[in-house]
């Protein structure tokens, strides 16, 4: 004989909503104190709800702050889509996604809480790459999309559109983190010097180069 059965407690499927409003308090509690001062207790203490629902939907802190990132870069996907739409061709849009960028630098509408959370995620990037990996591979989709169709069309010449897009991003955040740092560069200088190393290293013919520079942002 086998003894009394006990009733399991049916497990609750993820509530997307719940989900949402944790990320959403997450993020807030990262900008605030940062990865290493964020905790589960206060981000669900900040969201209203249950150890329990946070279970339900995340296993661990380091997921949900990968959850994080990968909103985060959701989000600003999604505006450097818009951006490169304008774009009559792909050196067009490459200049477009690098202007996007560089909003993080210099445009006061963009920076602040962008600002926070891509330092946080700059600072994981040794720490704990897993963290931060797909939050990047989203943000720099559009631009290997980019790439490939220029590489396809000739405009672009012997390039791997997938380490010239990391190459691209690095040039980007250099720049940023220079103009935060002294907070004298001109937007404009920035922008010239970055579109003309990365697009010729993509080898764009140097008369595009000079048009594309030679405009306002794209």
């Amino acid at each position: 004989m086998t003894g009394p059965r006990t009733r399991r407690r049916s497990k609750l499927a993820p509530d997307p909503d719940v989900r949402r409003t944790i990320v959403a308090a997450a993020s807030e509690a990262l900008r605030e104190q940062g990865v290493r001062g964020l905790s589960i207790a206060a981000v669900l203490d900040r969201a209203e709800l249950s150890t329990r629902a946070f279970y339900r939907h995340f296993e661990s802190k380091d997921q949900l702050v990968g959850a994080v990132f990968l909103e985060m870069a959701h989000a600003e996907k999604r505006r450097l889509q818009r951006k490169m739409a304008k774009a009559g061709n792909p050196v067009e849009a490459v200049a477009a996604w690098i202007d996007g960028r560089l909003d993080l630098a210099f445009d006061e509408n963009v920076k602040s809480d962008l600002r926070l959370l891509s330092l946080e995620a700059q600072s994981q990037m040794f720490a704990a790459p897993e963290l931060i990996q797909p939050a990047f591979e989203e943000m720099l989709t559009p631009l290997i999309e980019q790439l490939n169709d220029g590489l396809r069309g000739g405009v672009f010449h012997d390039i791997d559109p997938v380490t010239e897009a990391q190459s691209i991003q690095g040039v980007v955040w250099a720049s940023t983190e220079r103009h935060w740092a002294a907070a004298n560069y001109e937007r404009a200088e920035v922008r010239r010097r970055a579109l003309q190393f990365c697009l010729r290293g993509l080898g764009v013919k140097p008369e595009m180069i000079a048009d594309i520079t030679a405009r306002d942002r794209l």
